[in-house]
């Protein structure tokens, strides 16, 4: 299957576009939107504008940030797929992906997926996801020609005991898991550095506007449509009065989106742990040729390293941030606020300057297992990074029930920014109805529907996620602030 966008439909459907957010989901989409203008007509060319709440690169977007790693390694066969088509512009990229692995912002290390013994058939984090990547894994690498029957034994090494893992991760001088396997085709990207390259692509095409403004409401009139139910979604007001308008309103906001839209039931803010070590060249030297390290069962996964820092991280259930707010829709107001888990980092909370000692804990312990020799090295910086998690895991990529001219393109639980070479074109399929771009994703990222009256807390079950359970922060700082460590230390 093709993912990209057909520039067939000549009819613009609409003549403005106001994005909101210039993290993977936004810039992305705001590029590919770019990239069919070119291929229009002058009157037929949209009218882009990209507003982000920080200038860029914004110092606390999910998007920026070391390193992500880029597997097709997934239990759902569709996201294996997906990164697959991705994984080929990441090594030798074409068009506007010319060059984006190149200057070591994409490194082909090789990933080692793992579960512990005491993980179940069936549970998250389990030999069961681990044992349906590698199935999918393998039959999709030779169905797209990344394989072939020759070499898929060297390509994907099946790891049955403790000792196999050992041996593929010697150079760490140690290990985790009990079972898994290494692809060698699957690797990591520089996150910071990939945003950079796309940023600058959006900046050549010449037709993206650019604006800093944080969006507090949306311009709303009554829907005097046909159906005449709902409200009509103009454009965004920024703080400081500045209104911008637009014939389409895309929110892109990331972890930031729950707390501008009602999302109850349909994804939820967590905050996920990361620690950043400190190497000399000698140990970078050592530690370069590494392959990504993840273990299913605790979520704990460290990256190879890159200018002196290793990092070592969490994909787990996730803290949350429960705060009382109202959203930018005109039908929610003070007297009805909404209790909804949004983003703490260091620029909304300045004093939030360090993770909860829980999680500084799991990963030193990770640190001590997977690198023994880095594993009391004191972590240079931590922070906590902000998923947008949905039950299922999937993205939530549709126009908004009820509000017409408004899309919203999120829910990226943790694992989207792998496919950024091909994301914003299947988000310009699904806005524009081009049924071969959007392909199964339009219903796969569809507004979902919520069974019953009262909806469920949000928790990713897609089988990826387990160790410990979903925490609030407020619960584990304390009354006395993010930084009184003290107190943390005497209450876990």
């Amino acid at each position: 299957m093709v993912y990209g966008y057909s520039a067939a439909s000549s009819e613009r459907k609409y003549a403005s576009i106001v994005i909101i957010g210039s993290g993977v989901f936004g810039l992305t989409t705001a590029l590919s939107l770019s990239l069919n203008n070119s291929s229009l007509p002058p009157h037929l060319r949209r009218k882009i504008t990209l507003i982000d709440r920080s200038t860029f690169p914004s110092p606390d977007s999910s998007s920026i940030d070391s390193s992500r790693i880029v597997r097709a390694d997934y239990k759902d066969p569709d996201y294996a797929a997906l990164c697959i088509s991705a994984q080929a512009q990441w090594r030798s990229g074409t068009g506007v992906w010319a060059g984006l692995g190149d200057e070591r912002r994409y490194s082909q290390s090789g990933l080692v997926l793992v579960s512990n013994a005491e993980a179940k058939e069936g549970e998250d984090g389990g030999r069961d996801y681990v044992r349906k990547s590698m199935e999918n894994v393998k039959r999709l690498l030779c169905q797209y020609g990344e394989a072939s029957e020759d070499n898929l034994a060297y390509v994907i090494q099946e790891l049955a005991s403790r000792e196999e893992i050992e041996k593929v991760c010697a150079a760490t001088g140690g290990a985790t898991g009990e079972v898994g396997y290494v692809n060698w085709l699957s690797g990591w990207v520089d996150a910071q550095a990939a945003m950079k390259f796309v940023r600058a692509r959006c900046q050549e095409q010449g037709d993206i506007d650019f604006l800093t403004g944080e969006v507090i409401q949306f311009v709303e009139r009554a829907d005097d449509g046909p159906v005449g139910e709902g409200k009509v979604v103009e454009g965004v007001r920024l703080r400081g009065g500045e209104e911008v308008r637009g014939d389409l309103i895309v929110l892109a906001t990331g972890a930031w989106t729950p707390g501008l839209i009602d999302l109850t039931g349909r994804a939820t803010s967590t905050g996920q742990v990361l620690g950043y070590v400190r190497i000399t060249n000698e140990e970078e030297e050592r530690y370069k040729d590494i392959p990504v390290i993840l273990n299913l069962s605790n979520g704990l996964f460290i990256i190879p390293p890159k200018d002196g820092i290793l990092k070592i991280a969490r994909h787990a259930v996730g803290y949350i941030n429960t705060q009382s707010i109202t959203f930018a829709t005109h039908d929610n107001d003070a007297n009805n606020a909404r209790q909804v888990s949004i983003p703490r980092t260091h620029l909304t909370t300045p004093a939030s300057t360090r993770i909860p000692s829980e999680g500084e804990s799991a990963l030193r312990l990770g640190l001590r297992e997977m690198v023994p020799a880095l594993g009391d090295r004191p972590f240079e910086r931590t922070r906590i990074c902000w998923y947008t998690d949905t039950p299922t895991g999937d993205f939530i990529v549709d126009h908004v029930p009820g509000r017409r001219g408004l899309f919203v393109a999120t829910g990226g639980s943790g694992h989207a920014f792998k496919f950024l070479p091909v994301l914003g074109d299947v988000i310009v399929g699904i806005i524009c109805g081009d049924e071969k771009a959007a392909g199964r994703w339009r219903e796969k990222w569809r507004w979902r529907t919520l069974p019953g009256k009262k909806p469920k807390d949000v928790i990713t079950k897609d089988g990826s996620r387990a160790g410990m359970a979903q925490m609030e922060l407020d619960s584990l700082f304390g009354h006395q602030g993010p930084n009184n460590q003290e107190a943390l230390e005497a209450k876990l």
